[in-house]
């Protein structure tokens, strides 16, 4: 009975760390960073965007609305993947494998897993750690969010 009541106790800590750790880590602002690994922007939990000085730049709404500094629309993202600019029309599409594609289906580049983010030629032009694949896709191909 004991060592079944150590057993429950370790499975509870485990569960509440658990917890702890990935809701520290919801909290957290995601980086995009450029090819050579510096800061370029932060996507915030609430998809706000910020330059490297912190300014507001953009936010992309949980209903894929893409809205700069003014608030106003400058773009879309659907949730199959969709990128629609601020006059509705079609500008590209993320693939769930992260392949990106323009509006003529040509091949833009790819966001992997790791973060990694290549071009077409398969270059390194930056890094999206943690970063939703569809907000680095918009940030990397797109050009609705600058961080200028």
């Amino acid at each position: 009975m004991e060592h079944l009541m150590r057993n429950i106790i370790k499975v509870v800590l485990t569960l509440l760390l658990f917890i702890v750790v990935s809701g520290a880590q919801m909290g957290q602002a995601q980086t995009i960073r450029d090819k050579n690994n510096s800061m370029i922007a932060r996507i915030e939990h609430d998809g706000t965007v910020r330059n490297s000085s912190n300014s507001y730049v953009a936010r992309i709404g949980s209903n894929g609305d893409i809205r700069d500094s003014s608030n106003r629309l400058i773009g879309t993202i659907s949730s199959d993947g969709t990128v629609r600019d601020n006059n509705n029309s079609f500008i590209g599409k993320i693939e769930s494998d992260g392949t990106v594609r323009n509006r003529n289906n040509s091949y833009m580049g790819r966001i992997y897993q790791d973060g990694t983010v290549r071009d077409s030629s398969n270059s390194t032009i930056g890094y999206a750690k943690d970063v939703p694949v569809q907000y680095a896709a918009i940030y990397f191909f797109f050009d609705l969010i600058t961080a200028k």
